[in-house]
């Protein structure tokens, strides 16, 4: 991206990161586009990095997250030497602990992790209170709002109150949204934003040096694509706020029938109080039948019924993100996802492969790194031209 030769491109950018940031109740704050969530978490991540190192002196970075994070932090993690700190949720709400956060925090910690909402559960953290102890503690607080995207900031607004989560929140430092989520842009875009400049700065890479010329990149790739960051803008502009907020009206209407029709099903129960749109569920341990029910073989009966679920381990669980095409559909879901529950019961012996035998046997097996071993196996033959 030449923003010398692309001049209203580089306008565009600037116009839908400021749009985004106006929605998160930062108008002063500032930021960029990146690729996708997990760019804008990974960026994030050096800016932290690389702040605490020159600005504190830490070379032993250590960076606290809940389990429910996403794993893009870990995989920033591993890229750039920080030390992950993983703490456990809490075992009924699924939301952060943040007294065993508070005492995980060292000397070393470069920033906390908030997520508005978790992806596996569709929970919110306690973002007043992580941003409380962020302060307290002179540390960064990274706000995940990836699958919140341009969903949760009309909440509010259509009666669903939620406690602050962005901006407003004094300790909040920064905040990653994808706008190829519920911002219906193309995929292959998110917006990363910073309170601060200075924050920001951090996370550009400068090579003053080069014998082709000073080169100065804000993120991972050398060149971006102006398409997408143009057809982002397009796609909020043409939405509107009118827009958004009636999408989301209907979503979340979708989403509590959803979430009330899977709780009437016996063997099935939603874990925690979703507070948006993502309605996760798993078998009952209080029904009769959860001796019989495997909830990895539910979600693949569903996918004999043609319904792309998202399967959830620790808990094992499954989850469905609900989205506006799920307005006159959620009916023919909640009726297979009950035919599913039966075929599982009744036929057990129809699920002995597939992805509920690869989560059945990862869940038994004592040591992880057999299942990355096989994950990695799996991804050499989709990279095979064979």
């Amino acid at each position: 991206l030449h923003p010398d030769v692309f001049p209203y491109t580089r306008k565009m950018e600037a116009e839908v990161v400021s749009m985004v940031s106006c929605l998160f109740n930062g108008p002063d704050c500032c930021g960029l586009m990146t690729s996708g969530g997990t760019e804008s978490i990974i960026m994030a991540c050096k800016a932290y990095k690389e702040y605490a190192k020159h600005k504190k002196g830490i070379t032993e970075p250590e960076l606290i997250i809940a389990t429910s994070a996403h794993a893009a932090f870990e995989k920033a993690s591993d890229y750039f030497g920080i030390n992950l700190i993983q703490i456990p949720v809490d075992p009924v709400t699924f939301k952060a602990d943040v007294k065993a956060i508070a005492a995980a925090i060292t000397r070393n910690t470069i920033a906390l992790v908030g997520s508005a909402v978790s992806f596996p559960q569709g929970i919110m953290d306690p973002i007043e209170e992580l941003g409380a102890l962020a302060q307290k503690h002179d540390i960064g607080l990274h706000i995940d709002s990836c699958l919140g995207s341009l969903l949760i900031p009309f909440l509010p607004k259509i009666g669903y109150p939620l406690p602050d989560f962005d901006f407003r929140v004094p300790g909040v430092t920064s905040i990653s949204c994808d706008t190829h989520k519920y911002g219906y842009s193309p995929k292959g875009t998110s917006v990363l934003m910073y309170r601060s400049k200075e924050l920001r700065s951090f996370q550009y890479f400068v090579a003053p040096e080069w014998t082709g010329g000073i080169y100065a990149s804000p993120s991972m790739p050398g060149s971006r694509p102006g398409g997408l960051i143009a057809a982002t803008w397009a796609a909020l502009v043409a939405m509107g706020a009118n827009g958004y907020m009636e999408c989301a009206r209907v979503i979340m209407d979708t989403a509590k029938k959803i979430e009330a029709g899977v709780n009437q099903i016996d063997g099935l129960c939603v874990l925690g109080k979703p507070d948006m749109s993502v309605i996760s569920f798993g078998v009952d341990p209080k029904s009769s039948k959860a001796k019989n029910l495997c909830i990895f073989k539910v979600g693949e009966a569903m996918g004999t019924r043609k319904w792309i679920l998202n399967t959830l381990q620790k808990p094992s669980s499954i989850h469905i993100c609900t989205t506006y095409l799920h307005r006159d559909t959620w009916q023919q879901f909640l009726a297979d996802l009950q035919d599913s529950v039966t075929e599982v019961i009744e036929h057990p012996e129809r699920f002995k492969s597939g992805t509920a035998a690869i989560y059945g046997m990862a869940e038994s097996l004592p040591d992880s790194s057999l299942v990355t071993d096989m994950a990695k196996g799996f991804l050499d033959v989709l990279n095979s031209s064979v």
